[in-house]
């Protein structure tokens, strides 16, 4: 632990990243997945010139623009929260991290907003096949834009194809192409995106289900809803595939998060899948592993579901605590191992710098030796106890199942549409397009739950394994981050009143076309 450190900068800081997180998040998986659908009808409008398919794209571009404009302010204070409040951690990776997010500027977001301005202003002024692949260009680029961001998320929980420098305290980049095909990464854009396009699915189905209720713009109202009902259910299922994908790098790669989302505390060989419970309260409010005070179970398919064999060994937070063995007979040392293995490392880099200092060449030899064969667990030597590593339980396993349980609810949703729509019965299914609207929230609440469960979930680390949030932060005042985050408690919040009746605004007023 770093001595005479004020953990409330810790928690300040974090907050203000979060807080400026999920603010951006509400804007972004609408912009990714509702691209996709522009595009989709425009193309049909190409191909079948009906006039009613141009005022529907134009429509949805509308609400696309207001969406992109306010998600791009809030993305451009998240990277620079990177310097302001986590300096140490942008000195720490910054060869690494700092590539994927310079490339995403420069290709993709350049890209993104370049043909924007096509798509938006171009009508009259392009054809049609140039206008459509401008579209086009939007929907790819943003989701590319998505793609490098994901890929230094990725590298953070999965820290691949780099070497550390000990002259410069660095993380540098030996292998470019292990960062961008890491599949922690490829598994974490993937579910993201898609889960993205099913967030935007259901956005455009609940506000078509509007207009069928109002019974105006009948016409465009179910053309839209065709389009994001398939568009919707192929997402939905994608992201299903996906996510068990990424479930079986997590429990390789991160054991901890992976107990920690499931609530396994002791490991077991056919472990059983929680598949819903309820934790008890406890009156120690630093009581991390609540027990379940209800819980259902499914034999055995939580060891298939990590390691696609019913009897496979799953570990807990105890087993990973104290030591374990896996499926493959590598050992996993205890915490306590890796805690010294740690402090050997964080001893050695200093050991290093001194023999540097005064010309020491033995010295730094010995120095480098030792801390290359303990860095894999540098971060463990900012620790005293080893239950600092576990990441919040709760907040971890409810956000895990509530965006599971709305997953599978989508994937109904989209059916249920398709059936209704295939039977000529939608527009009389009232208590369904009722739902269809309040489902647009319960998609932003899945999305937000997404995140906590892959960012929570690895805590303390900011690096798995390498750097803990409490060694990443600047060293600011905590005042200064406290009146910080209340500033932009208040700026968010009014960007996304101001979003919101912009958007209601927009959709009272409806297509052009306005007709039935």
């Amino acid at each position: 632990m770093i001595e005479n450190f004020d953990l409330s900068l810790v928690d300040w800081s974090r907050a203000q990243f979060a807080l400026t997180a999920m603010y951006h998040w509400i804007f972004v998986p609408l912009t990714l997945g509702m691209a996709f659908i522009i595009a989709i009808m425009e193309t049909i409008y190409v191909k079948t010139n009906d006039p009613v398919w141009k005022e529907t794209t134009k429509f949805w571009m509308t609400l696309f623009g207001i969406n992109f404009a306010i998600g791009v302010a809030t993305g451009i204070i998240l990277e620079f929260e990177f310097g302001t409040n986590w300096s140490n951690y942008s000195w720490f990776v910054g060869d690494i991290f700092g590539a994927p997010l310079a490339i995403e500027g420069i290709m993709a977001f350049f890209m993104e907003s370049t043909f924007i301005a096509v798509m938006f202003f171009g009508w009259n002024k392009v054809s049609k096949r140039f206008h459509l692949i401008s579209t086009w260009l939007v929907a790819v680029g943003s989701s590319l834009s998505a793609l490098w961001i994901l890929v230094a998320n990725g590298w953070m929980q999965n820290p691949v194809g780099m070497r550390f420098n000990p002259d410069t305290a660095r993380n540098e980049m030996d292998n470019f192409w292990d960062v961008l095909f890491s599949p922690t990464g490829v598994n974490k854009f993937l579910h993201t995106i898609s889960s993205s396009y099913t967030l935007a699915a259901v956005f455009v189905i609940g506000v078509s289900s509007w207009y069928l209720l109002k019974k105006t713009n009948v016409k465009f109202a179910k053309k839209s809803i065709v389009v994001a009902a398939v568009f919707g259910l192929l997402s939905s299922l994608f992201t299903v595939l996906t996510g068990d994908n990424s479930a079986r790098e997590i429990v390789r790669d991160q054991p901890m998060k992976f107990a920690a989302v499931e609530g396994l505390y002791d490991g077991s060989e056919g472990a059983g899948l929680i598949a819903l419970g309820i934790m008890s309260s406890s009156g120690d409010e630093n009581d991390n592993m609540k027990d379940f005070s209800f819980k259902i179970e499914i034999p055995n398919m939580l060891s298939y579901m990590a390691y696609m064999e019913a009897d496979a060994f799953v570990p807990g937070v105890n087993d990973i605590i104290k030591g374990y063995t896996d499926n493959d007979g590598e050992v996993h040392p205890p915490a306590k191992v890796k805690m010294d293995m740690g402090r050997k490392a964080i001893a050695a880099l200093k050991a290093y710098k001194l023999a540097k200092k005064t010309n020491d060449e033995l010295g730094q030899k010995e120095a480098q030796k030792e801390l290359e064969a303990n860095f894999k667990y540098f971060g463990y030597g900012y620790f005293n106890d080893p239950y600092d590593t576990v990441p919040p339980i709760s907040m971890s396993f409810y956000s895990f199942h509530i965006m599971v349980g709305l997953g599978m609810y989508f994937i109904l949703l989209f059916v249920l549409c398709l059936v209704y729509i295939y039977k000529e019965s939608l527009v009389n299914k009232k208590w369904f397009l009722r739902l269809a609207i309040w489902s647009i929230p319960l998609a932003y609440i899945a999305s937000e739950c997404g995140w906590i469960v892959a960012e929570m979930g690895r805590q303390p680390w900011v690096i798995q394994d390498l750097m803990p949030t409490l060694a990443a932060v600047s060293n600011i005042d905590v005042m200064s981050v406290k009146i910080t985050f209340f500033l932009f408690l208040f700026v968010f919040t009014g960007l996304l009143i101001a979003e919101i009746r912009i958007m209601l605004k927009q959709i009272k007023v409806g297509p052009n076309h306005g007709g039935n």
